[in-house]
């Protein structure tokens, strides 16, 4: 059965900034994400479960960007998610020196 054309993106630019939003964004927020848990847990336990955990949610991460109306909301909230994981990033280093 095939899809309904009503509901397929008919842009090519929009086709490619989902599909980039998921594949760089999602990966972005996803490492961002775990280094931000690093400086506030156990490294060694964070960096080993990054690769379970890290590939859940890059996969959830990809889907959203596919569900989303408008891809430059979903490289907003992306790139705002990243800022904000790296901004606790750089707070967890200022203030907790291993």
């Amino acid at each position: 059965m095939p899809a309904n054309k009503k509901y397929l993106s008919t842009s090519n630019w929009q086709r490619f900034s989902k599909l980039s939003a998921g594949f760089l964004g999602g990966y972005l927020v996803c490492l961002s994400f775990h280094f931000a848990l690093a400086q506030w847990w156990n490294r060694a336990w964070v960096l080993v479960t990054l690769s379970f955990t890290g590939f859940i949610l890059w996969a959830v991460l990809l889907l959203l960007a596919f569900l989303a109306k408008s891809e430059k909301k979903i490289w907003g909230l992306y790139l705002l998610l990243t800022a904000v994981f790296s901004l606790l990033t750089y707070i967890g280093k200022l203030y907790r020196s291993y």
